[in-house]
């Protein structure tokens, strides 16, 4: 995302407005999950619907998938991804990633932009975007310092003002603790040549 060259406050109110506008439409976001809210005998019913419309994952993939909870703010989060198992030559990548979930504006929109930064990475790619996401977030309102680094987060540089917001970091980082637990599932499923890494 370009700041088209506005001043701070103006800058930000973009972001907000970003943030704000990501979140009533987010990418990658599918009913799967069951519902806590349900009582048991719904619970029931919906995991059976589950169980019997299950995906499966594509030729050379392992699926796993993570359920993240912030007791902070109550977001809740299921991230179902497919990594590929490398036995393409290429190297192992997200083959596909969708989640279900409630919460905040901050964490349905990380979600949405995040989905749109790993679908296709590489295990080192998305470690980078992690780390970097990660050090956005830590920034406390100050940015990445790196132009490079801010290229390479694009869209998700508008969770900037959230650094500046202790409580709602988590809500940003909801998601990305999901895909990274995911990926750590499913690297206990890769062939013992791929490199266990994430």
């Amino acid at each position: 995302m370009s700041d088209l060259g506005l001043a701070g406050d103006d800058l930000e109110q973009m972001y907000q407005e970003f943030i704000l506008d990501v979140s009533r439409d987010p990418h990658g976001k599918v009913h799967f999950a069951t519902d806590v809210s349900l009582d048991t005998s719904e619970q029931a019913a919906d995991t059976l619907t589950l169980t019997s419309t299950a995906q499966e994952p594509h030729a050379a993939c392992v699926m796993a998938q993570s359920h993240q909870f912030n007791p902070t703010c109550g977001d809740e989060v299921t991230v179902r991804l497919e990594l590929s198992d490398g036995s393409d030559g290429q190297d192992p990548h997200i083959q596909s990633l969708v989640w279900d979930g409630h919460g905040c504006s901050i964490s349905q929109a990380s979600l949405s932009v995040m989905t749109d930064m790993v679908v296709g990475t590489s295990l080192e790619e998305f470690t980078t975007l992690s780390e970097t996401f990660h050090n956005l977030m830590t920034s406390r309102g100050k940015g990445l310092p790196n132009e490079a680094d801010n290229e390479l987060l694009g869209d998700a540089t508008a969770f900037e003002g959230v650094s500046k917001f202790p409580m709602r970091i988590k809500c940003a980082l909801l998601g990305w603790a999901a895909v990274k637990d995911s990926l750590a599932q499913a690297l206990t499923h890769l062939p013992a040549a791929q490199p266990a890494k994430a």
